[in-house]
């Protein structure tokens, strides 16, 4: 059968038209050399997206939370050594380091191994997919959930909680996942859920099925962290830690500035000390 010239060339543009609506092919990715990724969706396919740009970030820039620093970093430690380790769960205040904790640890250890790939909340339930792509790799992977909260009915929450200690799979020995929350069960807690406890005949209390649910997730990672709002000290030390990085004191003026601004944000917190750090040396340096 022999096609006329311009009805190859019509098939041709349809071709290519058809070409331009696909999703381009995801990136290859260089394990060596890349030390941070994200998990991205692309029309229906999910892949892995490598993260050039990483926060300079290191762990002594982290003032006032030393215990919550001490106990990740040994955990973390653990794992890049091949020593058993536990997943971390770390909840608390906004602002006081969490997210920022996970950034200075891969700057710590990536040169011994240690990978991390962030996964968005509504991504977790490709968290099988995700283990299975690096589950023979040679380096060391945090899985990083930041800001986790859920509904009971979300199958992200049903997925991480199988990934976590609820599977028939052993899981991957390469694989951790650190978390973030404000909310120290990750699921919204409602009075009539209290209700619904029961005391037993001789005063043992039972609590409900619903409040059973919501503490299973969290109880599956092997160490909790907490983070609270910082004394006005704490706050003020992390305030002249920031400005000695711009080659500035904390004087009487900064001081006073320095409160006024924890004022105005509502809290004190290593995020608003930074924050105002930079905003004082960009008004005063010459």
């Amino acid at each position: 059968m022999n096609f006329s010239e311009d009805f190859i060339a019509q098939l041709q543009s349809l071709a290519q038209q058809v070409q331009n609506l696909l999703p381009p092919s995801p990136p290859n990715i260089d394990w060596q050399t890349t030390k941070a990724f994200r998990w991205r969706l692309m029309g229906k396919k999910s892949y892995l997206e490598a993260v050039n740009d990483l926060s300079p970030i290191r762990l002594t820039d982290l003032q006032g939370i030393d215990k919550q620093k001490a106990e990740i970093t040994r955990n973390t430690s653990q794992f890049v050594n091949k020593k058993p380790a536990n997943n971390v769960l770390l909840t608390g205040a906004r602002g006081t380091g969490k997210s920022s904790l996970i950034k200075a640890l891969l700057n710590e250890f990536s040169d011994q191994g240690l990978r991390v790939i962030e996964v968005d909340r509504d991504l977790l339930v490709d968290l099988p997919d995700i283990v299975q792509l690096i589950a023979h790799r040679p380096e060391r992977f945090i899985i990083y959930c930041d800001d986790l909260s859920f509904t009971a009915d979300d199958a992200s929450y049903r997925a991480l909680k199988t990934i976590l200690d609820g599977s028939m799979h052993a899981g991957s020995e390469n694989v951790l996942i650190y978390a973030t929350s404000n909310r120290r069960h990750l699921l919204p807690e409602y009075m009539s859920e209290n209700l619904q406890t029961s005391v037993g005949d001789d005063g043992e209390l039972h609590p409900s099925e619903a409040i059973e649910d919501k503490i299973s997730l969290s109880d599956r990672f092997g160490m909790w962290l907490s983070f609270y709002a910082m004394s006005q000290n704490t706050y003020l030390d992390i305030v002249e830690h920031w400005l000695k990085t711009y080659h500035l004191e904390l004087n009487a003026a900064a001081r006073t500035a320095a409160l006024q601004w924890a004022l105005g944000r509502g809290n004190r917190s290593g995020r608003s000390a930074a924050q105002f750090a930079k905003d004082w040396a960009g008004k005063n340096l010459i």
